[in-house]
């Protein structure tokens, strides 16, 4: 589900709010971690466990542990574990560290982006979108998920 959202004002093009595959990958692989709780995890068996390409999750990883989602060990005995509690990760949290802030439109997360933001009937809208969007993301915890 991939989409563009261009103002026709501004000219400006950005991705609409859109759960990519990289996000996806980011949100199973920290639920995996934590069920394997106060263990270190290969980047090998994490892959293999949660269906995602090996190389792409490393990627990935990084950006989880740049914020703080993961840790990330070195050496034979190396791998990745959660860096806190999943009660205390949301899928906002997974979802910001790989692809930024969530938005239907550009301007509800920078209304310099768009020159109409101040005077648009619409912009209330999507900024009222954002906050509710954001308000269930970050309630829903990576604990509180079950597998079906």
């Amino acid at each position: 589900m991939h989409g563009t959202i261009s103002c026709g004002h501004c000219g400006v093009k950005e991705k609409g709010m859109q759960i990519t595959r990289e996000t996806d990958y980011a949100i199973r692989c920290v639920y995996y971690l934590a069920g394997k709780k106060d263990e270190v995890i290969m980047v090998d068996e994490i892959a293999r466990e949660m269906c995602t390409p090996k190389s792409f999750l490393s990627k990935i990883l990084q950006k989880l542990a740049r914020a703080d989602i993961v840790k990330s060990y070195r050496g034979v005995k190396g791998g990745f574990q959660l860096s806190r509690d999943p009660s205390k990760i949301s899928l906002l949290d997974v979802i910001e560290a790989v692809q930024g802030p969530v938005a239907m439109n550009i301007c509800a997360v920078d209304k310099k982006a768009c020159k109409l933001s101040s005077t648009c009937a619409i912009h209330p809208v999507w900024v009222d979108v954002r906050a509710k969007v954001e308000k269930l993301l970050r309630s829903k915890k990576i604990s509180g998920l079950k597998s079906r």
